[in-house]
């Protein structure tokens, strides 16, 4: 049954919401009507928070992770390990692996994952600039720390095909994440101990 809203003000604004992932029409109209109740100033503050983060928002040359310069904090702290390099598929998961503060490397965020079934082929991630970065001869570790999907496991596979011939010591974060679950839903004690627990990457499936 199509719901029916007093405003097409308030319809346009629910539409726009529920286009967001995981957001449902119901969860939608809370969020509408909640900033329908703030002050004008309130809501202009939000709008354009987001607007800035469009047009503003950059990303790493080195990582591909989000930041504000050319080069984010993490790439250019001298203190932090270069030479060992943690692939991610995604930032949510670069903060959830710097939450653990188990690890002192650098990142390298793909983009997402191959999935054929969802159209998403090497050349859509940022593969050749993680080659790139190997390639130079500087990075002494992979960790493949990747969501343990069928997914995941397949983009683990290509990343090993296409480094094993660098000679760069390739892991891959311990299996105390389940089998299907995403990096940056598991808890920081679990997932610091997976990377610190990891494990040789050999190019089999688990």
């Amino acid at each position: 049954m199509t719901q029916e809203y007093p405003s097409t003000l308030l319809e346009k604004a629910v539409n726009e919401f529920s286009k967001l992932p995981g957001i449902g029409r119901k969860t939608a109209t809370r969020l509408v009507l909640h900033l329908l109740r703030k002050s004008e100033d309130e809501v202009a503050s939000f709008s354009e928070a987001i607007i800035r983060l469009k047009r503003e928002a950059l990303y790493c040359r080195e990582c591909h992770s989000i930041s504000d310069s050319e080069i984010c904090p993490i790439c250019a702290n001298p203190s932090r390990d270069h030479s060992i390099i943690c692939v991610v598929e995604n930032i949510q998961d670069v903060m959830a692996v710097e939450n653990t503060m188990q690890f002192r490397g650098v990142y390298h965020v793909l983009g997402g994952v191959i999935s054929p079934m969802d159209g998403v082929s090497p050349g859509d991630l940022n593969i050749e600039s993680l080659i790139g970065r190997v390639a130079s001869g500087e990075v002494k570790e992979i960790i493949l720390a990747l969501s343990s999907t069928m997914e995941g496991d397949t983009t683990n596979f290509y990343l090993y095909r296409k480094l094993q011939q660098y000679g760069v010591k390739l892991s891959v974060i311990a299996r105390g994440i389940s089998v299907g679950d995403e990096l940056e839903y598991a808890d920081e004690i679990t997932l610091g101990r997976s990377i610190v627990n990891r494990t040789p990457f050999t190019g089999k499936t688990f």
